[in-house]
């Protein structure tokens, strides 16, 4: 089946992207397999049937950083825009970016140490303590905020992951 008529509305900003015309229909058929309630859109509900997502603590930091247009569900063009982020075409500045907001949860283009904490929390859940959770967020955030300004720049984010293979840890492969 064709892409429907939502998509027709979007092809100019689907065009921009690191797809071609076949692996766009792919991934809009993979999108509707997705799609159990036939909305047009992806509910948070229906990542957790994917398998690979199922158990990520990350899976609804990765919702709220595709869901643009912050409505609480990802139409098939937040879905590409996403995937078109972490895709082998994307530069390392835009995974990055991708990685940057998963941590930057009120989008004010900073990490505070709240919110490292948080994502932190999501990630090891009970395996650390909050002291010492705290105490690994207080290190980090010492180590990477170069201006001292208590918080962590995309910048001093970039400069920090930079050198831990994180580049190839972001590329899927449609």
């Amino acid at each position: 089946k064709k892409m429907g008529g939502q998509i027709a509305k979007d092809q100019d900003q689907l065009k921009s992207l690191n797809f071609t015309e076949d692996e766009l229909q792919k991934l809009y058929k993979n999108f509707q397999k997705l799609d159990t309630d036939n909305s047009g859109s992806l509910e948070p509900e229906e990542f957790f049937d994917i398998p690979e997502l199922a158990n990520n603590p990350l899976v609804k930091r990765v919702i709220a950083v595709l869901d643009k247009n912050k409505d609480g569900s990802i139409s098939f063009l937040e879905f590409v825009q996403g995937l078109n982020s972490l895709s082998a075409g994307s530069s390392q500045e835009e995974k990055l970016r991708f990685a940057f907001q998963i941590y930057d949860i009120n989008n004010d283009g900073f990490i505070s140490n709240g919110e490292l904490f948080t994502v932190l929390k999501m990630m090891v859940g009970n395996n650390l303590n909050d002291v010492q959770l705290q105490q690994l967020v207080d290190r980090t955030i010492i180590k990477a905020d170069k201006d001292h300004d208590g918080k962590i720049s995309f910048e001093e984010f970039a400069d920090v992951v930079k050198d831990l293979d994180i580049i190839d840890k972001l590329t899927i492969n449609c």
